[in-house]
């Protein structure tokens, strides 16, 4: 371990996801539907960006000046190549909280924010970014963190402890992190076999091992064995940010908004008889033994009418971003799968189908005659977003203008695809927002843009860049073997994508 880390995981690098809940325009319409008001953010920045992915993403699809530091340099120097090949500002550092924080050369910002950062740090690093929330966050500017949660984590936090402690005395630090993750789990396994009373009072925990040895192990490596990882309450996290003068507002998930598919009827009742905001959120965390809170703070929180809500949601656009004969109308909360209302949103994804974006004063129109008042619509596109079915989009003259910037992004994740899969999102400028496609349709888009639109030479152009680095396609398990095989196979995948995708990612300006 690096004593620049601080004892985070550094040895390996992490992984290159990307997260909604980071871009402002998602933001805008969580807050929205809480019937908040939300700040018009020209200046923001992402503390710990790992990759820099959404930073990038969002720097590149809109025209917010971000800024932002992760102590990695390897991560930070990555997320500068990417800057560079889009074109915008370049305001990203590799300094730790307290060097970045401390800099006095950073504007004030209308949006801060930090996913998975606060449970994997110190608390000397919690205070440097409490005190940078109270010092450079705008009044009326919006603060985003996500974090583990109890009482989610606590049956599990003994067996974190146990795998973290094994990797440290048995595991050899030479062999490396992911090497030690590996010990730990087999340990674990050993473990569990011999049917300690822990697991006889935590049932779950097999099934809980089973499936963090199937994730990704550099993922692991950041998410259970860096030094510091502590979970906390609800009240705890208010506790935190209590000096920094901001209110708790919302979750940025908005399927959170929605107690029907998260609780009990029962439930329901109970927590809405709880008087104190504060309180009843820690109670439902209870209720639905919450493991992941992605939280929505404003210094300043500003509470609309109900006019000036409905006024605001029927300004708002939205634009179907998957095809339509894909969707089965179900979504999954915490109280398990749901089914939706045919009657409401089988109308509502039809006159989204032709995928081109539209208001919702003007998508009222085309439903209304099927008994469809503004209240139901509002809450099918809320559903649908949270299910990345529907996106928010922004002004169209403003996503004409980032298009060259979202281009030259693109261009370079669809180099790097050529390579390997690790990076599954493009840039789109309409929905200020990554959008995510696999490794072969973004080679795809590539053959698109170079003019190459038919699926016969699209497939031909992917196999060309497989083959010459001795790479196969792998169907139902096996890799196949004959070259007519893999042309057979990814003409087909070049077929779908022409059909299904390709009109999505025409409407989201990312081909």
């Amino acid at each position: 371990m690096s004593d620049w880390s601080a004892g985070y995981v550094s040895d390996v690098d992490y992984t290159y996801g990307y997260y909604k809940e980071l871009c402002p325009l998602s933001l805008e319409i969580a807050m929205l539907h809480a019937g908040l008001a939300s700040p018009n953010i020209e200046t923001a920045c992402e503390l710990g960006f790992g990759q820099g992915l959404s930073t990038n993403i969002h720097a590149a699809a809109s025209n917010i000046d971000w800024y932002g530091t992760d102590f990695n340099p390897a991560q930070a120097a990555f997320a500068r190549d990417l800057a560079s090949a889009s074109g915008a500002p370049n305001n990203l550092y590799d300094e730790s909280f307290l060097e970045f924080c401390s800099r006095d050369d950073l504007p004030d910002f209308d949006f801060i924010g930090l996913h998975g950062i606060w449970s994997w740090i110190s608390d000397d690093n919690r205070k440097i970014i409490v005190d940078f929330v109270r010092r450079k966050l705008r009044v009326g500017g919006v603060l985003y963190v996500s974090y583990n949660t109890l009482p989610g984590w606590a049956s599990f936090a003994p067996m974190r402890h146990l795998l973290t402690q094994h990797a440290e005395i048995i595991g050899s630090e030479g062999s490396g992190i992911v090497s030690r993750i590996d010990g730990a789990l087999d340990f674990a396994d050993k473990f569990l076999a011999t049917k300690p009373l822990y697991a006889v009072a935590n049932p779950n925990i097999d099934e809980r091992i089973k499936k963090v040895s199937e994730q990704n192990r550099h993922y692991l490596a950041h998410e259970y064995f860096n030094k510091d990882w502590d979970p906390m309450h609800f009240a705890t996290m208010a506790q935190w940010l209590e000096p920094s003068k901001v209110d708790f507002a919302c979750s940025a998930h908005v399927l959170d908004h929605f107690d029907a598919v998260n609780m009990s009827d029962e439930q329901t009742n109970f927590l809405n008889e709880i008087p104190d905001l504060m309180l009843r959120q820690s109670t439902r965390d209870f209720i639905i033994n919450q493991q992941f809170r992605r939280d929505i703070w404003v210094k300043g929180l500003r509470r609309m009418s109900s006019l000036e809500k409905q006024e605001k949601f029927l300004t708002k656009k939205f634009l179907l971003v998957v095809p339509r004969d894909s969707i089965t109308l179900k979504v999954t909360g915490s109280q398990g799968e749901a089914s939706m209302n045919e009657s409401i949103y089988n109308p509502v994804l039809d006159a989204l189908a032709d995928h081109q974006a539209i208001t919702v004063g003007d998508l009222l129109k085309k439903v209304s005659s099927k008994e469809i008042n503004l209240p139901k619509l509002v809450e099918s596109l809320m559903i649908l977003t949270s299910t990345g079915q529907v996106l928010p989009v922004q002004n169209p003259q403003l996503a004409a203008k980032l298009k060259p910037r979202t281009d030259r992004l693109n261009d370079y994740l669809i180099n790097k695809a050529r390579s390997g899969g690790d990076i599954s999102y493009l840039a789109s400028p309409v929905t200020g927002s990554g959008t995510s496609l696999t490794r072969f349709d973004q080679l795809f888009v590539g053959s698109v843009k170079a003019g190459k639109s038919n699926p016969e030479e699209m497939a031909k152009i992917v196999w060309n860049v497989l083959n010459a680095q001795g790479q196969k396609i792998v169907k139902e398990g096996a890799h196949l073997a004959q070259d007519a095989e893999n042309i057979a196979e990814l003409k087909s995948q070049a077929e779908e994508f022409v059909a299904k995708r390709l009109p999505i990612l025409k409407a989201a300006l990312v081909v």
